[in-house]
């Protein structure tokens, strides 16, 4: 722990002062298993602390080293962990497999990559930094499943006892032959290891002939397969031919089972943290490679430009007009950060900002607003005014001059919305004002959105918008 005496006090000159605190007592005080895979939305939720406080603050003490980042993919069926990677530099372009659903996936970074903590072996050693030698039902719930699996005892405790026929522990190198009794419902085989599978399709009448199936582990292939049975004995040879330890079940594909399968809980996302100014700041350039292309099917966007502002250097001088640019730029970049947005970059007296959800966009643009106006009041003049567009969909995460960038019509869009805005108004698109949560938002601001039909430059068809007055 001396380690962390002196990370923690580095720490605290970063984070928030509360998150840094509750991260001292988790990792002096929590036990083995809470500091793997931490999810951080409900450690926010246990602790009482805002969710971007703590995203933040975890940021910042994995950075310091405290925890390891990990991304890893996740199975939209099962939420097993297909593949865990230090960077998302890591994730691969192909298919990731699941062999416990049987199914190829892409992975979304939109919610099929979570981003969890644990925490590093020099700051504290736990069971997990080992996981060949964890017991095995604890490698599932720490190694095979993700954080967003909601794992309470009771719903363990029945894929323990009521959907599984059978756990063992083979060695490298080790064979073994297990005898069962096959019940007439379908049957799963399955290694987390080497995420191996064997589906037994047990129907028909019963039989009390001995039956035989086997699966070997080679830690090279994943094989999938199914056959069909009866129910009835069953003489199943186990063969690990890999190098390490794997942990073979067989379960009954029944209630019990999808019953902890459909228990999720939110997680935080690859496209939150992309999309989180702390991780843009602290991890800058560290997060891609040049020729990755990730797609996301949901981002917001939103693009600000400073009306007037040649004409405002020339009306009130150079000094002056810098030092209004700079006052407007930080109200900007803090009204970003606090509405859960990041700033992907400024150009000119322009800014570039991306949120998860459009809500949190709408809701920083009519902060923005008013305050310039608090920053005109102040002057007694009307020299600030700034230009406002929203745009939501998909995009492509990209490398651009050695920075996290955003590539697609999505991104052309958003500017040329901005662009056909005059005076104090928001432009914002439909994806953006017909969202619910931006209605709500609206409606008890007491706006009403204008709708209006208009070109935009290198889009083909006309774009129907709607002006926030």
């Amino acid at each position: 722990m001396s380690d962390f005496n002196s990370l923690y006090s580095v720490l605290k000159q970063t984070a928030d002062p509360k998150v840094a605190d509750a991260i001292q007592t988790l990792v002096e005080t929590g036990a083995d298993h809470e500091l793997n895979r931490i999810n951080l939305i409900e450690f926010a939720a246990r602790t009482g602390l805002g969710e971007e406080k703590v995203i933040s603050g975890f940021l910042h003490a994995s950075r310091l080293g405290i925890f390891d980042l990990t991304w890893n993919v996740l199975c939209p069926g099962c939420s097993g962990v297909l593949g865990a990677h230090d960077t998302l530099k890591q994730l691969q372009p192909e298919d990731y497999h699941c062999g416990l659903c049987a199914a190829g996936y892409q992975a979304s970074i939109d919610d099929q990559v979570e981003v969890a903590f644990t925490v590093s072996p020099r700051v504290r050693r736990i069971a997990a930094h080992d996981p060949h030698t964890l017991p095995s039902w604890d490698y599932w719930r720490q190694i095979f499943w993700s954080s967003g699996i909601d794992i309470n005892e009771d719903s363990f405790s029945r894929l323990v006892n009521e959907a599984t026929l059978e756990a063992v522990e083979l060695a490298a190198g080790e064979k073994v032959v297990v005898s069962l009794q096959l019940p007439a419902q379908f049957v799963i085989v399955f290694e987390p290891v080497t995420h191996s599978a064997l589906f037994l399709d047990v129907k028909g009448e019963p039989t009390k002939d001995k039956q035989n199936a086997s699966l070997v582990f080679d830690g090279v292939h994943s094989p999938t397969d199914t056959i069909e049975m009866r129910p009835g004995p069953l003489r199943l040879t186990l063969e690990n031919q890999s190098k390490n330890r794997v942990l073979p079940s067989v379960w009954i594909a029944g209630d019990a089972l999808h019953d902890l399968l459909g228990k999720r809980k939110p997680i935080v996302t690859a496209k939150r943290i992309l999309a989180n100014q702390t991780f843009r700041d602290v991890y800058k350039a560290d997060n891609l490679n040049l020729d990755q292309r990730l797609k996301i099917t949901s981002l917001t966007f939103l693009f600000t430009d400073l009306k007037g502002s040649t004409a405002l250097y020339e009306r009130v001088g150079d000094l002056a007009a810098f030092d209004l640019v700079r006052a407007h730029f930080r109200a900007l970049l803090e009204i970003i950060a606090s509405e859960a947005g990041a700033v992907v970059k400024t150009i000119g007296d322009a800014v570039m900002a991306t949120f998860v959800r459009p809500e949190q966009a709408v809701a920083a643009g009519l902060r923005m607003r008013e305050a310039m106006d608090a920053l005109n009041d102040q002057r007694g003049t009307k020299d600030l005014l700034v230009k406002i567009g929203i745009h939501e969909g998909a995009c492509l995460a990209v490398m651009l001059n050695d920075r996290q960038d955003y590539f697609g019509q999505t991104v052309n869009i958003a500017a040329r919305v901005q662009g056909q805005v005059t005076e104090r108004a928001i432009n914002a698109t439909g994806p953006v004002v017909k969202s619910p949560a931006v209605m709500e938002l609206l409606a008890k601001a007491g706006l009403k959105p204008a709708e209006k039909s208009v070109e935009l430059r290198g889009i083909s068809n006309r774009v129907v918008i709607y002006e926030i007055p």
